[in-house]
């Protein structure tokens, strides 16, 4: 990795600090928000299922909602389950959801949206995931307070294992390994955790010295190290073989981020088609295909979808929704 200056690193720092504060801000209002379009009513509720099937899951209004894959910008299905952040996997879902009006809980739903466990977490949603097993779920938090951080905000990210009800309140816990070497700083924080088929380990993204590093992690072993600079929000294919990850534009976060691709066995980064700025982790709708949320300059939400491996266009595929995931 190349040497930085101490003046270019506090540059970063600055820089990193100013946009998490001004991303943070923007969930605050976004969760303060009341819902744009009320909840069914009691007794008319619409039937949503997490059941593997094809279909879309997102969120709608702040709820719940599935669509056909087949024909996504046609009727919804919404739920009365209000969430800020959804995603599910063979029949398991995870939603953070409000549990007061300033405070927010990670739950753990069944293919019904029947609550199986709940976990109340500090800070502001941010990123949430469902192992494909269904097994292990994973969540980010915008909190405020940490000393360390100009902005006064930084993230918290958590893992439970809902088979065993082992629940890791954060992965600042973790042994690090930076570079081959063993390594520990204050300002060390988390976001966007996907897992491998094996339910044990995972990517994640790692901030530190006003730089961002994907790293692999060993739940079991409670360790991670860092593989490359320069990743954030990863997000595993299928076939296990590939990173989707939003990359700041020139190292950059100020600058906004390109949605690209990582192959795992070459480290070679491929830029998806799509040039707009992306601040989303993104879902893989199957082993071509990646979907994400891109705001409106009114603030309002829609579901696009681009090839993975930079050829063709992006593609309106949920209007007016966020937080897609498919139903598999």
């Amino acid at each position: 990795m190349t040497a930085m200056s101490t003046r270019a690193k506090l540059g970063v720092v600055v820089a990193s600090a100013v946009l998490l504060g001004t991303v943070a801000a923007g969930y605050a209002a976004t969760a303060a928000q009341a819902p744009r379009t009320p909840p069914p009513p009691a007794g008319g509720e619409q039937v949503v299922t997490l059941a593997p099937g094809p279909r879309l899951l997102a969120i709608t209004d702040r709820h719940v909602s599935t669509v056909a894959a087949t024909d996504p910008a046609g009727p919804r299905t919404v739920a009365g389950l209000e969430c800020l952040r959804v995603y599910a996997a063979a029949g398991t879902g995870v939603c953070l959801k409000p549990e007061t009006a300033w405070s927010y809980q990670v739950v753990v739903l069944d293919a019904t949206l029947r609550e199986t466990r709940a976990v109340s977490v500090p800070g502001l949603p941010n990123r949430a995931r469902v192992s494909a097993s269904g097994r292990m779920v994973s969540w980010t938090t915008f909190v405020g307070g940490d000393s360390y951080t100009s902005s006064g905000f930084s993230t918290r990210t958590g893992i439970l294992d809902t088979r065993t009800g082992t629940t890791v309140a954060s992965l600042e816990e973790f042994a690090i390994t930076r570079d081959g070497r063993g390594y520990r700083n204050a300002d060390v924080n988390y976001w966007g955790v996907t897992f491998t088929a094996d339910d044990n380990r995972f990517y994640a993204t790692m901030a530190t010295g006003g730089e961002r590093y994907l790293v692999r992690g060993d739940l079991a072993a409670r360790t991670v190290e860092t593989l490359k600079e320069n990743v954030e929000c990863p997000s595993l294919s299928p076939d296990g073989t590939r990173l989707a990850f939003k990359e700041a534009v020139d190292a950059d976060p100020a600058k906004g981020w390109r949605l690209s691709v990582l192959d795992l066995s070459s480290m070679r980064v491929t830029a998806t088609a799509e040039v707009r700025s992306v601040d989303d982790q993104a879902a893989w709708l199957d082993n071509g295909k990646l979907a994400y949320t891109l705001r409106r300059d009114d603030g309002q939400p829609d579901v696009w979808s681009v090839p993975a491996d930079g050829s063709g266009t992006p593609t309106l595929v949920i209007p007016g929704a966020e937080s897609p995931s498919p139903l598999t």
